[in-house]
């Protein structure tokens, strides 16, 4: 309902073409900003984080970022593109939406759940967005937007988490192409059997949203998954309202 706070996720490979570096899809970028500022106009409160898709994960693939300085020619060089070139994301994200950024390596270190750093927050939008942060020793690795996630859902309180993720309604108990079917609805631990791009993604793929989902469903707090190429389906979502998708129900409210 409006008032709500809500934590929705662009999924990396939904808002850009993972294939090929440093590609948007535009057209996805601006009909999603429609769909959150529909929500604030509604008075809702969203944290919005989205992923890097060929922005991050292929240059940080390719120079080992994840695995910390491992003394690799040119992964220092790598650390400050891939920085930059999650800015420049960044901006065309920003294009049609009016918030306050937070570039996680600028306020966070250290990576997963437990990552250190306080949250920032502005009302009514705040952004922030999977990243290269700085790590003990003078090294780095990469903090996934997925336990940003996680520990803005459960520190803030959120009503629900929305995940958007490309080319299908949901998680589903296969890969589509061997012909997975939706689940629409997962209580406990789920029995799913996905696949993501292994050649490039370097947090986790769909097997930490997966997890990621899990605690927060057990903190109390509703995940939904739903087709983020069907902007009724992210709306429905996000307010609250039935949709077809996977919904992870909350637990030990």
């Amino acid at each position: 309902m409006p008032g709500d706070l809500v934590v929705l996720k662009w999924g990396g490979g939904l808002i850009t073409n993972k294939s090929n570096e440093c590609s948007p899809d535009l057209d996805v970028i601006a009909a999603l900003s429609d769909v959150v500022n529909s929500l604030l106009a509604e008075s809702y409160e969203v944290i919005l984080v989205h992923g890097a898709g060929s922005y991050g994960h292929i240059k940080a693939k390719k120079f080992r970022l994840s695995d910390g300085d491992i003394g690799l020619l040119g992964q220092k060089e790598a650390v400050a593109e891939v920085r930059n070139d999650m800015l420049e994301l960044n901006k065309l994200v920003m294009k049609d939406l009016h918030g306050e950024v937070y570039p996680p390596h600028l306020w966070a270190k250290e990576t997963g759940p437990e990552f250190e750093g306080d949250l920032p927050r502005s009302s009514p939008l705040t952004i922030v967005f999977g990243d290269v942060v700085n790590c003990e020793h003078g090294s780095w690795g990469i903090l996934s937007g997925d336990d940003l996630v996680l520990r803005y859902a459960i520190e803030y309180g959120a009503s629900r988490v929305v995940f958007a993720i490309r080319g299908v309604d949901g998680l589903l108990t296969a890969p589509p192409e061997q012909g997975g079917k939706l689940i629409e609805e997962i209580d406990g631990t789920a029995d799913y059997r996905g696949s993501h791009s292994e050649g490039i993604d370097v947090t986790g793929g769909i097997a930490l949203k997966v997890m990621t989902s899990e605690k927060i469903a057990a903190s109390g707090i509703d995940v939904y998954f739903v087709n983020g190429e069907n902007m009724d389906s992210v709306y429905n979502a996000c307010s609250g309202k039935s949709v077809i998708g996977t919904k992870f129900l909350r637990r030990n409210a």
